[in-house]
């Protein structure tokens, strides 16, 4: 664990000084802004769920069904997003320790990986429950 007495130089991450109160929640969101840019310029998985997102939206701008299911399958999609979003923060840190490739770098990214199947597969089955509910 890093000393908390040390001296603080631009390098290093002092949590003594962190941001509090509204400044912490616009850096947040700032920072959370920054990296959904990121994920869209450079992630063609992200791209496409985003894609997936829209078209859900519009889907369910047409298809008269109760606002709760709706809101319940806009969630599945954001999930699937979220998913998305902590699998690339896995890849990321993997390749940030190491480009080696090393059998528990592969898992983690296995494991990532198997989390937004995961979550695309809770979709799914959300959607068409919904969908078999109204026919």
């Amino acid at each position: 664990m890093q000393d908390l007495k040390k001296p603080v130089t631009p390098l290093r991450f002092d949590p003594l000084s962190k941001p509090k109160g509204w400044l912490r929640l616009t850096l947040a969101c700032k920072n959370s802004f920054k990296a959904l840019l990121w994920l869209t310029k450079n992630e063609a998985a992200f791209k496409q769920e985003l894609v997936l997102l829209f078209v859900a939206l519009l889907v369910l701008g047409y298809w008269q069904i109760p606002l709760f299911q709706s809101g319940i399958l806009i969630v599945s999609i954001l999930f699937v997003l979220f998913a998305e979003i902590v699998n690339t923060a896995i890849e990321v840190t993997i390749d940030r320790v190491g480009q080696e490739i090393h059998p528990l770098s592969g898992l983690a990214k296995d494991l990532g990986s198997a989390g937004v199947s995961l979550s695309m597969i809770m979709a799914a089955v959300l959607w068409i429950s919904v969908l078999f509910n109204h026919l």
